[in-house]
């Protein structure tokens, strides 16, 4: 019944309140005005031969995710092809230049049943997988009504959002019905999906823990290394406002015992790089800016990595690696990429973000986590040192990184019993 009120409200709000909103977002750049014709439900593209395999995700984060399990499905079945859906122009982008061959993107419809019943009857997946946490009703109901299995990967029910939905569970139940199956990233998502009405749910893992690995530009790599020679250096990744300037005091600190310590600091948002190395030049530490196309010299303390795209480069070449965003309260950033290259991973107190990541890391020994700068620098200051404990402590996260990484295996036998 909820989603039939729901259809009816769009289509009648749609002309007189929603079509100012997105006119709105279209001249602000949020909406791509050459392919505006895919939010409307009409494709240019036509539908491949054989089988289609249809994958949605919300934004970057989820799109990204999914790139493992797209080149798994690809592989699996040599004559299929694979459709993913984003909201986002980023996504879009970013899906446009790393999909694989038999792999397109469309933009997913506006969450209206005129809309999502052209795009659904145009295309015609054999499956649709559904990342995470967004629920369309619309598009919900007119996947269910055309029959077609559809199944939750990763998905996510934080605890706000699992009180919220038990006050509206009659709408929960009747979203969640549209779902063949639900795959829960964690046991505690699983149960929460199966409280608020699914009619099946499980953990088989989380997916990102699956990733692909960065791409690296080797010629690029190996002129940063021989810029480095044979200094010793530690990187800090995704690194937010007010972490950099403690980075610097503690390299500060740690160059009088490593005369030659370079560290490297990639920070989360790439256009604050001048703001960075104008912090470090007021501790009298000399900085060089990447994005300035400038070298490493034998006299640079701090090298700021302002680029896009090249991390794969930095966890390459680092073996020690601080994630940033969790020496404030942020919430911390992924750690499971360095720890598929090999990396000896070291995260700050806040990494609510990453809760059951953490947790499973931990016990296997995988992850070093300090309360504050001081015990950070003690930590740097000890795997510089013993380079016994640093292999040690790297292999230990690369072993869990790859133990994780086979809930790929897991998903996709899952997904077969679809397709």
């Amino acid at each position: 019944m909820f989603i039939k009120i729901y259809n009816t409200l769009i289509t009648i709000l749609y002309p007189l309140v929603i079509k100012r909103y997105i006119k709105k977002r279209l001249n602000n750049g949020k909406e791509d005005k050459q392919r505006f014709n895919e939010r409307v439900g009409r494709p240019k593209l036509p539908r491949p031969e054989g089988k289609l395999v249809w994958l949605h995700g919300a934004s970057v984060g989820e799109s990204v995710s999914m790139l493992p399990l797209i080149q798994k499905i690809l592989d699996t079945y040599p004559d299929a092809h694979v459709m993913v859906t984003t909201g986002t122009v980023t996504s879009a982008d970013v899906m446009n230049k790393r999909l694989p061959e038999r792999a397109f993107h469309q933009f997913i419809p506006i969450d209206n049943p005129i809309f999502t019943t052209r795009f659904v009857k145009h295309w015609h997946p054999d499956v649709a997988l559904w990342f995470e946490s967004e629920f369309w009703p619309a598009m919900l109901s007119s996947i269910k009504r055309k029959n077609i299995p559809l199944i939750l990967i990763n998905g996510r029910i934080s605890n706000k959002s699992f009180k919220r939905w038990q006050q509206f569970d009659f709408i929960s139940k009747e979203l969640l019905a549209c779902f063949s199956l639900c795959l829960g990233q964690s046991e505690e998502d699983a149960y929460r999906l199966q409280v608020l009405g699914a009619k099946s749910s499980m953990c088989l893992g989380n997916l990102k823990y699956a990733g692909l690995p960065l791409p690296i530009d080797e010629e690029k790599r190996d002129a940063i290394l021989k810029q480095i020679g044979k200094r010793q250096f530690w990187l800090a990744s995704s690194t937010h406002s007010d972490e950099e300037i403690r980075i610097a005091k503690i390299h500060k600190r740690l160059k009088e015992k490593f005369p030659d310590l370079l560290t490297l600091i990639a920070p989360r948002h790439p256009q604050r790089g001048k703001e960075i190395k104008e912090q470090i030049e007021k501790l009298e530490l000399k900085g060089s800016l990447r994005s300035a196309n400038e070298k490493i010299s034998p006299s640079t303390d701090i090298y700021i990595a302002d680029t896009i795209g090249e991390m794969g480069i930095w966890y390459d070449i680092a073996k020690i690696v601080f994630i940033g965003g969790s020496l404030i309260p942020h919430g911390g950033q992924n750690f499971i990429e360095p720890s598929r290259v090999r990396d000896a991973v070291i995260v700050g107190p806040h990494m609510h973000n990453f809760t059951d990541a953490m947790n499973r890391a931990k016990k296997a020994d995988a992850i070093m986590q300090v309360t504050d700068t001081q015990e950070l620098e003690e930590l740097l200051s000890q795997l510089l040192s013993n380079k016994e404990l640093l292999e040690a402590k790297a292999s230990l996260a690369y072993n869990w990184a790859n133990s994780e990484a086979k809930v790929l295996d897991g998903i996709m036998d899952k997904v077969k019993g679809y397709i």
